[in-house]
């Protein structure tokens, strides 16, 4: 089975609260591009991380709001701020390493919730079980383009009727494998 692989570049996920301090009460988010699974979002909105070292500017909100705030970087971005963040799955944040993010309104301060983003197959139940995979199982996929090929090891399978199916890297990933459009998983 060919699977659709797309490169997720680095972002942040906001609770409403922080939303408001970054950009003022009331404020929502505002769509520039829906993204491949149902209902998520690249915003128009877009903040500061600021680590240790120094800050990147400019990155982007994705939506909607979330019940906690989360910063997803590759290795490379979180070394060049001077973060040590940990490779987990999205939601999982508890004891991951914080930053400061600021918006045009205000600033906020989180303790924990910058992290690298574990390799996974975003599956609808047809797709898994089409595959042969069943959700949290860990697999392999080939992938990759001219001169580039490569096999993504520990690749977590995440299935759920609101997924349309998909694997998602970060930008070290794909520049490693020269920016792979579709993937095979392979055993």
């Amino acid at each position: 089975m060919k699977i659709l692989v797309e490169t997720s570049a680095r972002h942040v996920h906001v609770t409403k609260e922080a939303l408001e301090i970054l950009f003022g009460e009331g404020y929502e988010l505002t769509v520039k591009k829906m993204l491949s699974q149902p209902g998520q979002f690249a915003s128009n909105e877009r903040v500061t991380v600021v680590g240790p070292k120094k800050e990147m500017p400019n990155v982007s909100i994705l939506g909607p709001c979330r019940s906690k705030n989360q910063v997803e970087l590759s290795a490379t971005d979180a070394r060049s701020i001077g973060l040590d963040a940990p490779v987990r799955e999205s939601g999982d944040v508890a004891g991951s390493a914080g930053c400061k993010l600021v918006g045009p309104k205000g600033e906020v301060e989180i303790d924990e919730g910058v992290i690298v983003a574990k390799r996974h197959i975003h599956m609808t139940p047809a797709d898994a079980q089409a595959a042969g995979v069943a959700d949290k199982d860990i697999v392999k996929v080939a992938c990759g383009g001219e001169g580039r090929k490569l096999v993504f090891d520990d690749v977590v399978i995440r299935v759920s009727e609101n997924f349309t199916t998909a694997m998602h890297i970060d930008t070290d990933e794909s520049n490693a494998a020269n920016g792979p459009k579709e993937g095979e998983i392979i055993r």
